[in-house]
């Protein structure tokens, strides 16, 4: 990896935005917390210090040494981070009289600042801070301002040193990239060249030179992350990658089929395995949403390691590992206490001797498909929905028998094909259907009827982390519910998932 931009993280909800908005502008960046930073070598190009939901005058407020930084790189500090720079130089933090949450404008803009070039006066900032600066140490000026924050923005005299109490990462400022993209630029000399084919290239390469001759084993799910990373590892190392697809009796109705129709379509050396009798004797009478998770891993291992073993001389396990999950296993708290037991990092068990390969670990979700495009990988592929790990397993609600996978294969292979037919489905970032441990009176001709109930549920999110139920039209929700009810047998019932995340989640267990 050439140049690239480090992301000190002081636990803000937004670093990831700030991440995701560098990696924009076609430059490399890493987050690191705080309390764990690495060593600064010479292809970094400046540093980040992101903000954080803590105060300057917290007890146990998260701090670095900024000395060993300052001067010797660019530095651009984002609300607590401006805060810290100035409070650690001896300026004066205070809490703020009013709490500033929300849209301001710059009334004040020294547009002949590298930093603000080419911004316009009362451009709209967002503002979410309790403390604001107060007065700047001596070396310290003004470069901006608004009607209620007269330091909006600051520079170090003599230093590529920055501060702005705005987040220039989240859309309500209009002209944030701008910014972004002034100091990586401008300032830190970064060269924008971080693409998707530069991507390709280089992790082939670092893939062949770290691999050699030896196997890999990895586990495909029909998901875009495990996808794209093992169609990187086969053009690596082509047929040394052994690629294994288990069917849990929990995938969406033809999955196993069609996905592995499409992966022998892409040249990937994959076996199918069927193994739907034993996660069901493994579930069978749970009812608890992580017995479930535990038990649907824990076979899978099972199963996956009676085929690795198969194979001869294996040394490595490819995993479709991402970012995001690399960054929640190293917080600034440390691992985080919501982690799931199906989660990618971590959680191999000890009889597995095999050295882990992650060739996507450093991408979020949209560089990941950014970089299969790159690759020529389907688009049906890249464009599905995230389906979770454990599958339709904790989308049935209380026990899972193969007659309940069946209703609700029938009732989500209902609801996804009239998405796609209705062109909806790329307007949706994840759909699926809950099959509810609840049964209602209906009337079916003649008869009255005591059958199951099942929730449908559409979000649009851009990574997960926070969703919104989409406002699918009535016309079509009227259309599906209607279909599911004359079509599956043991459903009078259809409900629709108005909920966000949070407080809801996306899924039901």
């Amino acid at each position: 990896m050439a140049e690239k931009i480090y992301i000190f993280d002081f636990g803000s909800q937004y670093t990831q935005l700030i991440a995701r908005r560098v990696r924009e502008l076609n430059v490399y960046c890493e987050i690191h917390p705080y309390n764990h930073l690495p060593v600064i070598d010479q292809d970094v190009k400046g540093v980040i210090l992101s903000g954080s939901p803590h105060s300057v005058f917290d007890k146990d407020a998260p701090s670095i040494e900024l000395d060993s930084i300052r001067g010797e790189l660019p530095v651009l500090g984002i609300c607590y981070g401006a805060q810290l720079t100035a409070h650690e130089a001896g300026g004066k933090v205070l809490p703020s009289e009013i709490r500033e949450y929300g849209r301001a404008n710059l009334s004040f803009i020294n547009d002949s600042n590298p930093l603000l070039q080419h911004l316009t006066v009362n451009s709209q900032v967002w503002m979410s801070h309790g403390d604001t600066i107060r007065e700047l140490p001596p070396e310290f000026k003004i470069i901006a301002s608004t009607e209620s924050v007269e330091i909006a923005a600051f520079q170090v005299e003599e230093e590529q040193t920055y501060g702005i109490q705005f987040h220039p990462e989240v859309t309500h400022s209009e002209e944030g990239l701008t910014v972004l993209k002034n100091f990586l630029v401008d300032i830190c000399g970064c060269d924008q060249d971080w693409t998707p084919a530069h991507y390709v290239d280089s992790t082939v390469a670092e893939l062949k030179d770290k691999l050699g001759n030896d196997k890999v084993v990895m586990g495909l799910s029909g998901g875009v992350d495990s996808s794209v990373a093992a169609v990187l590892l086969h053009k690596a190392i082509g047929e040394n990658l052994y690629c294994i697809f288990v069917d849990n009796g929990l995938l969406r109705k033809y999955e196993f089929e069609e996905v592995l129709h499409s992966y022998q379509d892409m040249g990937l050396n994959v076996k199918g395995v069927d193994a739907k009798k034993r996660f069901y004797e493994a579930l069978k009478d749970l009812k608890d949403p992580e017995a479930k998770r535990k038990a649907i891993g824990k076979t899978f291992i099972e199963v996956f390691d009676d085929e690795a073993h198969q194979i001869s001389d294996v040394k490595w396990l490819g995993q479709g590992t991402i970012y995001p999950d690399v960054i929640e296993s190293i917080s600034v708290k440390g691992p985080s206490a919501t982690i799931k037991s199906h989660h990618n990092v971590g959680g191999l068990p000890d009889f597995m001797k095999l050295k882990v390969v992650e060739p996507l670990n450093t991408l979020f979700k949209d560089e990941v498909r950014r970089v299969g495009r790159e690759m020529e990988v389907k688009q049906e592929i890249l464009g599905r929905h995230p389906f979770p790990g454990p599958g339709l397993g904790i989308r049935i609600l209380g026990d899972v028998t193969s007659d309940k996978v069946r209703i609700l294969q029938d009732v989500d292979y209902i609801f996804i094909k009239g998405l796609k037919d209705h062109k909806l489905y790329d307007d949706v970032w994840q759909a699926g259907a809950m099959l509810l441990p609840i049964q209602s009176v209906g009337v079916m001709g003649d008869e009255r009827t005591y059958e199951q109930v099942v929730s449908l549920r559409a979000v649009a999110s851009l990574d997960g982390m926070t969703a919104d139920w989409v406002h699918l039209p009535y016309q079509f929700l009227a259309e599906i519910s209607n279909k599911i009810i004359n079509q599956v047998k043991g459903v009078n019932r259809v409900v629709y998932d108005i909920s966000s995340k949070p407080p809801a989640t996306i899924e039901w267990e």
